[in-house]
């Protein structure tokens, strides 16, 4: 005589932890494109005699991605961990993060100004991309819907 036995659901793969390299991974277009903007500027301003120009937009870039990397490094700690962060809890993060990266940016432009005003012209232009890489695949999935 043989007995049923309910199936076996098959074995769960634990949760990837979180890591720099699987945000540096997921995030790999951004990078690439804030790595070639960065060239850009150097490349382009420096036979132009703005290499001190170049080095503030490459540094803006770097700061912006650096900023975009540790967010998505957190939102993937505090999703896999599995706790709720209460609304203080996130704006005290985003404020200290914005707060370091706002002291460090005004503290290049005014040590290389009048060309540190291109640390804060990197930013914007990094945040326009990182904007449009982001929208882009949302405004896909919704033409599909």
């Amino acid at each position: 005589m043989t007995t049923m036995s309910a199936p076996v659901p098959p074995p769960q793969a634990a949760p990837e932890r979180p890591s720099l390299v699987r945000v540096l991974r997921d995030q790999r277009k951004t990078v690439a494109v804030a790595a070639a903007l960065m060239v850009a500027s150097v490349w382009v301003l420096g036979p132009m005699g703005r290499l001190q120009l170049g080095g503030c937009l490459a540094v803006g870039v770097a700061l912006g991605l650096a900023n975009h990397v540790y967010t998505e490094y957190w939102l993937l700690k505090v999703i896999s961990s599995g706790t709720n962060p209460t609304r203080n809890q996130m704006a005290a993060s985003t404020f200290v993060r914005l707060l370091i990266l706002t002291v460090v940016a005004v503290g290049v432009a005014v040590m290389f100004w009048p060309d540190g005003i291109g640390v804060l012209l990197g930013l914007a232009i990094f945040r326009l991309i990182a904007l449009m890489m982001t929208s882009i695949p949302l405004l896909k999935e919704l033409k599909k819907s």
